[in-house]
């Protein structure tokens, strides 16, 4: 079967087995995937998939379900998403059941596929991992990205104000249209998020650069959740502001964590998450759709980091 790659730098077509399917295995004939910037780092050498994750992008997809073990809770010819460790920007992928979605009612291909890495990312590290409350104050580096995009829908769901850095006055329209009480634009200094401090939640992929200001405007008892290292990943830490204020600084990644770990984040998506895509109160924030022969061109476009929400690659 027909699959992407990096090779040299570039998203780079090539010929692979189709996978087996095992008992508690489901295979999913793909018709779109997302693209996500662990694709962009993977394409240039910089994110090698986990062990026994073979080096086929993609770590997010939709499609039609065409095999499955015996006692599966679906049937063949389902319409579903789901959450990859990779290997998703092919034309068929096998992937665990538990880590599969049904597809909200009215979405497309393409706009499921862009769901399960931004929602399973900001669920995890927001509300499990962040413990973020009904009426606390969370702050969103990068806003107007897959998970910012997603993680403000979140934040109004759950009655928790959030503010944004961004990367242009358009991206932080982009986010107060959904539902962003406010924010700066990294350019012109992050210092005037202090006029919105404290914050009891920091949703942080930036790292070194913004790490000073991050420990000035948390809250007591607040939480620093880092989920990338974008600005840098040293800085000097001044332990007497983690200690006084009682600061949790959080590392958290989701690639690699171990498979029944991301069964019940999916299962808890399913239930507190996915009904509001029914209800209308989410949106997937899909901006543009490639065919997957210009998978370059998508590749380029997100690593421009002028996209607000997402990009999707359109397999079959």
């Amino acid at each position: 079967m027909k699959a992407l790659q990096g090779i040299d730098g570039q998203p780079s077509f090539v010929d692979v087995k189709a996978p087996d399917c095992a008992q508690g295995q489901v295979r999913i004939k793909v018709m779109a995937v997302g693209l996500n910037r662990a694709d962009l780092l993977q394409v240039k050498g910089l994110y090698p998939p986990p062990k026994g994750v073979s080096d086929v992008l993609g770590l997010e997809c939709a499609g039609v379900i065409t095999e499955t073990g015996e006692d599966s809770r679906w049937k063949i010819g389902n319409k579903v998403c789901a959450l990859l460790a990779g290997e998703g920007m092919a034309e068929e992928v096998v992937v665990d059941e538990r880590h599969v979605l049904p597809i909200p009612e009215g979405l497309s291909f393409e706009q499921a596929a862009v769901l399960p890495e931004v929602y399973s990312t900001a669920w995890l590290n927001l509300f499990q991992l962040g413990d973020l409350k009904p009426g606390e104050k969370a702050l969103l580096y990068a806003g107007a990205s897959g998970v910012g995009s997603a993680a403000i829908q979140l934040c109004k769901a759950f009655n928790s104000p959030c503010w944004v850095t961004v990367g242009s006055p358009e991206r932080l329209q982009h986010c107060q249209a959904l539902g962003a009480e406010g924010g700066v634009v990294r350019h012109q200094g992050i210092e005037a998020l202090q006029d919105f401090a404290p914050f009891d939640v920091v949703l942080d992929p930036v790292g070194a650069s913004y790490a000073e200001q991050t420990l000035k405007m948390l809250k007591q008892d607040g939480r620093w959740v880092n989920i990338g290292l974008m600005g840098g990943r040293k800085f000097e830490l001044d332990m007497a502001l983690i200690l006084g204020k009682r600061i949790q600084l959080i590392g958290s990644t989701l690639r690699a964590r171990d498979a029944d770990f991301k069964a019940q984040l999916i299962q808890d998506l399913e239930t507190y998450v996915w009904p509001l895509f029914a209800a209308s109160e989410l949106d997937p924030c899909l901006e543009e759709v490639f065919d997957w022969a210009e998978a370059k061109a998508a590749f380029e476009k997100l690593g421009s980091n002028t996209v607000s929400g997402k990009l999707a690659l359109s397999i079959n």
